[in-house]
Parts: structure tokens; sequence; C-alpha cells
């Protein structure tokens, strides 16, 4: 998606303590190739049901990943486990039913905080950070963690996870209002598809 765009993109694989290894995709430079040196770093998380490719899927003029690199930002595009991206793990398989055994407490404590030490350590230097939805869940929840605010230089959190009852999507409600993920896990369905 970003090369057909005209940018350049790296690739990145980070392992968390608890041994999930997370895909992170790099833009480190605008359509202009201007390779500015000490470029300020920006991680963008992605909210429910989607991966990175969320931030890419407007023209470059419209989306924030293609507007961040154009004016002179390092961008780093963070995958959450059990996307496409992030479907690695040390001694487990997608197939193993212990492999989706986490929630958002794991996200915070292990995925958000190996993802910025991993920028940090690339670029050396701290990051500014954009959340979405459960990105905005995640960061409050790993940010209690003071070495974590060590390595930031701001935060946007965008659409905040709060309340279910204002969801407008039928299906959704639907979905969350029958507890249809607790009834997938007993069949044995692990994941909800992406993008």
């Amino acid at each position: 998606m970003l090369e057909t765009q005209g940018y350049t993109c790296q690739e990145h694989k980070v392992t968390t303590e608890d041994g999930y290894i997370l895909g992170l995709q790099r833009i480190p430079m605008g359509r202009s190739g201007d390779e500015t040196p000490n470029k300020k770093p920006v991680l963008l998380q992605h909210g429910l049901l989607v991966d990175a490719s969320a931030w890419l899927l407007n023209p470059p003029d419209q989306a924030l990943a293609f507007i961040l690199a154009d004016n002179g930002f390092d961008v780093w595009l963070a995958n959450t486990r059990g996307t496409n991206s992030s479907r690695g793990h040390t001694s487990l398989t997608p197939n193993d039913p212990a492999y989706w055994d986490w929630s958002w407490d794991e996200l915070a404590a292990y995925d958000l905080p190996a993802l910025f030490k991993y920028v940090n350590n690339q670029t050396g230097q701290n990051l500014h950070y954009v959340g979405h939805s459960l990105g905005t869940l995640t960061a409050l929840a790993a940010f209690s963690q003071e070495k974590l605010l060590n390595l930031l230089r701001s935060a946007a959190l965008l659409s905040p996870i709060a309340y279910l009852g204002q969801m407008s999507s039928l299906f959704i409600r639907i979905f969350v209002d029958l507890f249809l993920a607790e009834k997938k896990k007993l069949l044995g369905l692990h994941e909800v598809p992406n993008s």
C-alpha cells in the first residue's frame, strides 16, 4: 500500500516479553525522498478490528501516515498481535488456542512497551504517539508505566473507547450485545478477520 503511493516501506519485527512477534512498518521519508537526519519518530497504533493499513486507506493528502511522512516525520505503523502482520510467536502458532489467550491488558503490558522501546532504540529519540480507539485504551494503561513515559514526546488519543451504548453500527451492536466473541471462542474460532 505504501509503495504504490510512492513511499518507501521498511518492515520490522518486534518480539514482546511474552513471545508475540509484532509486525511494524516504517515510512522513513515522504514522497520527496528527503532524508533529513533526526526526524522525529511517530508511532501510529490502529483501533479495534483493523490493522495498520487503516492509517493508509485515504489518499496521501488525507491519510495521517502519509501527511506526517510528507511533513518530515519518521512514521512507524504498529500492528496488534493477531493481525495479519503480527501472527508470529516464539513457541505458539495461531492454530494453538493458547495463542489467542490474551486480553487488552497484555497489549498494554507487553505490546506497546516493546514497540516504544524498539522505535526508541532504532531512532535514538523519544517518540510521538497517536492511538485510535483500541490504541487509546492500551496507551492509557501502558502510560501508567513510568519507564514508558520516559520514551514519550507527546500523545494524541483519538476516539477513545468509552461506552458501547453509543455505537451506531447495528452489526457491531448485535455482536457485542450477544457476546458473540465469547461464543466464537467456545466454538474454537479465535479471530475476527480484518481488512
